[in-house]
């Protein structure tokens, strides 16, 4: 359900119209006749992730954090 407030009605009555619009109301506030903000309750618009979600879309090859030989050798990391 809207309903239209004027300013000095919305400063005077802000906590109910906070429980309020908790509960699903929301408000228009006019200044000198005319609206300029709608109050409205948050919506969660992030999905939630949990783990697994990804699960088989990933593959991580077996020689991952193998250095190639020529970095090795640059990096002074060699085996040889």
């Amino acid at each position: 359900m809207e309903s239209t407030l004027t300013l000095s009605d919305a400063k005077a009555r802000f906590s109910e119209i906070v429980e309020r619009t908790v509960n699903g109301d929301e408000f228009v506030v006019t200044r000198m006749g005319k609206p300029v903000v709608r109050i409205s309750r948050i919506t969660k618009t992030v999905p939630t992730r949990k783990l697994g979600d990804l699960a088989g879309q990933i593959h991580m090859s077996d020689d991952f954090d193998e250095w190639p030989q020529d970095l090795q050798s640059l990096l002074g990391i060699s085996d040889r």
